[in-house]
């Protein structure tokens, strides 16, 4: 069997060829005219400068944080691989989100020219460029997880060696989580606090549009589309998708490790990679159906990229079937497993595609619920931030319970829908459970394309409003622009959800990284159960791990406030950047003589500058505080302890995190309804109370609640990595 990880290595192989195929087209457009390529330049310059001081800071951390894994390999706490696989996802993760956003930063401009054309030449390039993001992603990924399984399969002998392999490569995910966190954190502090000081300042109290080249925060804003929504979102996505594969490789190799039949272990590793390796494939299909008509409205845009994403997760479904056969299909001990495992995939494929479905509805601008944002403007600014609030909570609803049933009915159909809790069956249930989040983000390089594709064409159409570009040309670009608020609340449910399932899985991981550590500290689990041996029923037991251990209700209400403090951190970072911001703004149209008459250029490097500090301070401790408290936790409280805090996190997390995007992207869209002409269109009271709304929503949906879900899975991963200081410490 193990020539099928070459499949795998072939697959992303090809996911980067096609990548590289979609950048040198869209290099090969037109970029426009002069004044484009200038600002084009200006964004690109500011977006590569910014990147570089970041990698600069998280270089450190990632250093400090290796050692650390390398001394701890010396006292046998962790194994001697752990450090270089850290370092090599945060390598990986970092290196998703720079290709991503260096082909965003040249397609802006060439979006912009194409849309003077039509509005379908304008999403063909902007959509074929954010699906470079998703390719580069799954493709990166892939070979990551392939290139790490060869490499371990050769040098760990020992018994019961897959176990150990999928243990150690989700130290891998553990650094792309972390560098993940960083991009995420300070490219939505940069982006955020740029947008809300171009917003409060030019539209609400100078009525100039949005993207003026009169406003100093116009260039910032833009260099913070990129640095945000696509190289953090480029970081976050890839950990996402590399970490649901690795936990449920792990839950495999643990799931079947005392198999009988000969291979089975092995072939449950290989499952959620060959489905991903098939995503590739059945995600370009995708990619190459999405085309629209000139004319089309929002309805008509979101069918086109409905159409490649749903035909794409239907031949994924189908594929699924075939590979579970292909693995599981002539075993005579269990001749029904390859159906049962598939049914757990389909699962979560149509619990992204509902998890989708309702982020649509309440964000797009299409549906009543934002709508009612918009039309809430017609009493002031508060009545809009009310009723954002109030969508976003009930916005949760649907989400949670799809979760719910997906968690439900990927454990029952992994286990041929018995239902008795032992010890097997949670074992297969877990597993299918994280296959589930596999199946969830399998079609990830079309999904990521319809998210990356959206700060592209908001880029666009800044580079049409500062080049000076007939109106029509900045209607359509603004039209892929709102669609893009709304595809991009979708991914950000796609990945939150992928979130809680993965989480779960890692708890189980956690587990056999627990015994795996007393086994290398020579000790047995407590009451005389073998280590080597206990079931995850044995553990539980073994540690008292239930709802009436006070230690676990601890842990619990740690993890709960851990998504609170966390988002406060980072809503107060973007609002104490934002606030210097607004101040520059101000300054400049009140000093600089003749900015507001566009006879006099404003200074936006000086802007540039303040969004790049105040990211770079600012994004340091909430990150560091998500690597502290599970180490501090585990010293603390123990192993119970530990499970709480990733319970209570998950829990909380999960659904703050939903109310979070969807509010922030619904008060996004309702700015764009009224711009429309609705209810007074633009300069109106009315579109004023909007983009009150819009700047409140602004964290919300690009910095805290998007950071939540690598928070969630981060608690989880750096909890496994530091196993071993946890058992040692209070063992002693």
């Amino acid at each position: 069997m193990n020539w099928v990880i070459y499949l795998v290595l072939a697959a992303s192989i090809l996911a980067l060829s096609f990548a590289f195929y979609f950048y040198k087209s869209m290099i090969k457009s037109d970029e426009g005219t002069d004044l484009m390529k200038k600002i084009a330049s200006h964004v690109r310059r500011g977006a590569m400068a910014y990147l570089k001081q970041q990698y600069k800071v998280v270089i450190i951390v990632f250093i400090v944080l290796a050692v650390l894994f390398f001394v701890m390999s010396l006292f046998d706490l962790q194994n001697g691989w752990v450090w270089f696989a850290f370092l090599t996802g945060g390598f990986f993760s970092g290196l998703a989100g720079f290709f991503g956003m260096k082909t965003a930063t040249y397609a802006s401009a060439r979006t912009a020219n194409a849309a003077r054309k039509s509005l379908n030449n304008g999403l063909q390039v902007a959509f074929r460029s954010g699906a470079v993001m998703g390719l580069v992603v799954v493709g990166l990924a892939l070979l990551d997880v392939s290139v790490w399984f060869i490499v371990l399969d050769h040098f760990i002998g020992v018994e019961n060696h897959l176990v150990i392999i999928t243990t150690t490569m989700l130290t891998f995910g553990m650094g792309a989580s972390t560098q993940a966190l960083f991009a995420r954190v300070g490219g939505g502090i940069y982006t955020k606090a740029a947008d809300v000081g171009a917003d409060l300042v030019g539209k609400t109290e100078y009525n100039i549009p949005e993207d003026d080249p009169r406003n100093p925060a116009t260039i910032a804003d833009n260099v913070g589309d990129n640095v945000g929504d696509v190289a953090g979102m480029g970081a976050d996505l890839y950990e996402s998708y590399a970490g649901s594969i690795l936990a449920t490789m792990a839950l495999g190799a643990s799931a079947f490790a005392t198999s009988a039949i000969e291979g089975m272990q092995m072939k449950a590793v290989f499952a959620p990679m060959l489905i991903a390796a098939a995503g590739v494939l059945l995600s370009l299909i995708g990619i190459f159906m999405v085309r629209t008509n000139e004319g089309a409205g929002m309805k008509q845009l979101l069918g086109a990229l409905s159409r490649g994403t749903n035909t794409a997760a239907v031949l994924i479904a189908v594929a699924t079937f075939c590979i579970m056969y292909f693995l599981f299909g002539k075993e005579e001990a269990n001749p029904n497993m390859w159906w049962q495992v598939s049914l757990s995939v389909v699962v979560g494929l149509l619990a992204g595609v509902i998890i989708g479905k309702a982020t649509e509805y309440y964000t797009s601008q299409s549906y009543k619920p934002t709508q009612k944002v918009a039309e809430s403007s017609k009493t002031g600014p508060a009545t809009v931030i009310i009723s954002g609030l109030g969508l976003g909570m009930l916005s949760t609803a649907i989400p949670v319970v799809t979760v719910g049933c997906a968690i439900i009915l990927a454990y029952l159909c992994a286990n041929g829908f018995h239902i008795a809790f032992t010890a097997q069956n949670l074992s297969m249930g877990l597993y299918g459970i994280g296959i589930a989040a596999v199946g969830m983000l399998s079609t990830l390089g079309i999904t990521l394309a319809t998210d990356a594709y959206g700060p592209i064409a908001d880029n666009a159409g800044g580079n049409a409003e500062m080049s000076g570009l007939d109106p029509e040309v900045r209607q359509r670009t603004d039209a892929l622009d709102a669609l893009g608020n709304t595809t991009a609340a979708t991914g950000k449910g796609f990945a939150i959800g992928s979130a809680a399932l993965t989480a779960l899985a890692l708890l189980a991981s956690y587990v056999e990284e627990i015994k795996l550590a007393l086994i290398r500290v020579g000790q047995d689990l407590p009451n005389g159960v073998e280590s080597a041996k206990a079931t995850l029923v044995d553990f539980m037991e073994a540690y008292n791990v239930n709802l009436m251990n006070p230690v676990v209700l601890v842990g619990v209400f740690i993890g709960a406030m851990m998504a609170f403090v966390f988002c406060g951190m980072t809503m107060n970072a973007v609002g104490r950047a934002a606030q210097k911001m607004v101040e520059e703004v101000r300054r400049q149209f009140s000093t600089i003589k003749g900015i507001l008459e566009g006879k006099a250029e404003p200074d936006y490097e000086r802007c540039v500058a303040i969004s790049t500090k105040g990211a770079q301070r600012e994004m340091l401790v909430p990150s560091i505080l998500a690597i502290l408290v599970p180490i501090l936790t585990g010293l603390v409280l123990g192993v119970p302890g530990v499970l709480g805090l990733l319970i209570g996190g998950l829990a909380t997390g999960f659904v703050l995190a939903v109310f979070m995007a969807n509010s922030g992207g619904a008060w996004d869209n309702a700015k764009k309804y009224v711009e429309e002409g609705n209810f007074g269109g633009k300069g109106s009271e009315n579109h004023k109370a909007t983009v009150v709304g819009d700047t409140v929503g602004d964290p919300f949906k690009d910095t805290s609640g998007p950071s939540l879900n690598i928070l969630i899975k981060l608690m989880s991963m750096v909890s496994i990595v530091m196993a071993g200081l946890t058992v040692t410490c209070h063992l002693l």
